[in-house]
């Protein structure tokens, strides 16, 4: 275990993010900022600074056993790569650091579920493989970000329905954090 979350605290943090952007999807027309979100270079910079943080941390202080020899020369490569990422890779920068951080926040979701008896936790673990098959998606191919953002902005009412159905998944969950956890 690296994060050693519960699965109680996973499904709080788990929720409320869900939560949180379901509402503010909701609130907000996906019409004003969405569409530039994949070309975004600032939100780009920004994502890809948080998953430099993080994999900083993750490399610094898991146990690699074997391969412990690597740690010192991944921290010295993981700032160049962040600075190269930056300086060459200006299309749908904000797409790939986006699929970065889903691969990421799967990882803790999954292993706060590993082992647990209750069958609510499988909201959780279909949440990460969702993360993590979209997360490879936008790596790989970030224009489809870009397409399900023209896909479910076409209409208000197919927001609405996006957005809604993140809000009752997030519900869900937060309620089986609470109850069931």
């Amino acid at each position: 275990m690296i994060y050693h979350l519960s699965l109680h605290t996973a499904g709080l943090i788990a929720g409320l993010i869900l939560i949180l952007l379901g509402g503010l999807g909701l609130i907000f027309p996906a019409a004003n900022f969405l569409p530039r979100f994949p070309r975004s270079r600032t939100a780009g910079a920004a994502l890809l600074t948080l998953d430099l943080v993080w994999s900083v941390w993750l490399v610094a202080t898991m146990e690699m056993g074997e391969f412990s020899h690597f740690r010192g020369p991944l921290l010295i490569i993981l700032p160049i790569g962040f600075f190269l990422v930056l300086r060459f890779a200006d299309e749908f920068l904000a797409v790939r650091a986006l699929g970065i951080l889903c691969l990421l926040a799967a990882e803790p979701l999954l292993d706060a579920a590993f082992l647990r008896a209750e069958m609510s936790r499988l909201l959780l673990v279909v949440l990460a493989y969702l993360m993590i098959v979209l997360g490879l998606l936008w790596v790989t191919m970030p224009f489809l970000l870009r397409d399900q953002i023209s896909w479910s902005t076409r209409t208000s009412g197919l927001w609405r329905v996006v957005t809604g159905a993140t809000l009752l998944f997030g519900l869900v969950i937060l309620a089986c954090a609470v109850v069931a956890y």
